[in-house]
């Protein structure tokens, strides 16, 4: 057989295959909005199924069970809490710490991986500092739970993947994982809010329009979803087919992004997608690069169209917002939406309390002592210093220095950038709320290689 029919043939099978995984999500959708109690039903079967794959692979396989099981929980995190489908508001954030131990336990760490054993220690004085200060009460774990699971999250998803070998073909499946519920939570938004024009109150970001649910993280798991489908559509979609449907299922996601009012999650979007446009170009062939400056012209149509939608969906307001404008055009004084407050507040944390600082969650405990109300840090990187005091200092160096240095030896990742960038500008927005910004940072640790493409060579026959 020749190669060219095996890979016509291939082409057809995967993408029924992925036309049927959207299918399913667009139908999980309607069955999370229209029956009571199936989220939950959704939650457990998700744990089941992937426990099952991970438990039933052989140990070589174990790593891309593991990534696969995780880019689905991240992609879903956010439509289970809006839906009440996860038992812990955290569960998400426990389920990859608990897919990644699964996976230390059998397949053990990277000689490259024990800089993060030093950054799961650092942040062991700051649960110290806060028994003292907030003391083992009721909400001692609680409070801890919710500044600490994204950072130990991170910590263990790192020490876990950092140096792990997938090819590009399996680095591409785990981003479809990951996109497959950002589908299914697009398409719920739809239903739970198909007028626009009915809820708009402001330029503020909108909870109606994000599913009842904070517009923040919403827009932030929607951008992530812009960038998985957008690397989807020019280098999974190989047919005219899958061009259509992933620009279609490309533009629905980021229109639903950008009417949460909320900007941090899309323009967070936008960088990371350029950042991938430039590796990817850089890294091709001359004939590639033909084929990706057409899909571009697709590409940058489909965005000025969504934005149109956008704007006249939103009667102009959405223009507005990014133009830091209120509802009457009169420019707002504070481009941070009071950021910037909680930002110098935590900083001022770091100045009183250098050495140690305040303790985890102890910045958001003063504020409410100051009568500032319950404000939780949007900027992860300032709650660092408030928090970890000078500690913060060895936690950045190893964060930010290690997958540069790792990058030097391995170049292969076009993605790393990316992946590196979303964790950063998110924790910049939108701290770790979620489990997004840890996970995706430890992607881009991984120790990519291309497939080899198969060779066929004719049979010979002998004759005579």
């Amino acid at each position: 057989m020749k190669y060219n029919s095996l890979k016509n043939k291939y082409h057809v099978s995967n993408k029924e295959n992925y036309l049927t995984m959207v299918f399913l999500h667009i139908l999980i959708a309607f069955l999370l909005l229209f029956i009571p109690g199936f989220s939950r039903a959704y939650f457990i079967a998700v744990v089941l199924f992937f426990l099952y794959r991970i438990f039933s692979s052989k140990d070589k396989d174990k790593p891309i069970e593991i990534v696969f099981a995780c880019c689905y929980v991240v992609g879903s995190e956010v439509l289970f809490r809006m839906t009440s489908g996860s038992f812990f508001y955290e569960g998400s954030k426990y389920l990859v710490i608990l897919f990644a131990l699964i996976g230390l336990f059998y397949n053990g760490i990277s000689n490259k991986a024990y800089p993060y054993f030093a950054y799961l220690i650092l942040l062991i004085p700051s649960i110290i500092v806060a028994s003292i200060t907030i003391g083992f009460d009721s909400n001692f774990r609680t409070n801890i739970a919710f500044v600490l699971s994204g950072p130990v999250c991170l910590g263990i998803s790192a020490l876990y993947l950092v140096n792990k070998r997938l090819s590009m073909s399996q680095y591409l499946k785990a981003l479809l994982y990951l996109s497959l519920p950002i589908i299914s939570m697009s398409v719920y938004l739809f239903l739970y809010n198909p007028s626009i024009k009915d809820v708009l109150r402001g330029t503020q970001s909108n909870f109606a329009t994000s599913g009842g649910f904070g517009p923040n993280q919403v827009a932030t798991i929607l951008g992530l979803g812009m960038f998985t489908l957008t690397v989807r559509l020019f280098m999974k979609s190989p047919t005219l087919v899958l061009k259509i449907v992933n620009a279609i299922l490309l533009g629905l996601i980021s229109f639903r992004g950008i009417v949460t009012f909320s900007r941090g999650g899309i323009i967070t979007a936008i960088l990371i997608i350029m950042v991938f446009f430039y590796f990817l170009y850089v890294k091709s062939s001359s004939k590639m690069k033909n084929r990706i400056l057409s899909t571009f012209v697709l590409f940058g149509l489909l965005g000025i169209s969504v934005w149109i939608i956008s704007s006249n969906q939103t009667m102009g307001l959405i223009d507005k917002r990014y133009a830091n404008q209120d509802v009457s055009g009169r420019a707002k004084d504070d481009l941070s939406t009071g950021r910037i407050t909680l930002f110098m507040d935590d900083l001022q944390g770091f100045i009183e309390n250098p050495i140690l600082g305040v303790g985890a969650n102890g910045a958001k405990e003063l504020r409410l002592k100051k009568g500032m109300g319950i404000k939780a840090s949007h900027n992860e990187l300032s709650r660092l210093f408030s928090e970890h005091g000078s500690f913060a200092f060895f936690i950045l160096f190893i964060l930010i220095l290690v997958p540069l240095f790792y990058r030097i030896e391995n170049k292969r990742n076009i993605f790393f950038y990316s992946m590196l960038g979303f964790w950063f500008a998110t924790i910049n927005h939108s701290a770790m709320r979620i489990a997004a910004p840890g996970f995706i940072y430890a992607l881009a640790l991984i120790n990519v290689y291309y497939d080899k493409r198969p060779v066929y060579r004719k049979r010979l026959v002998k004759r005579g």
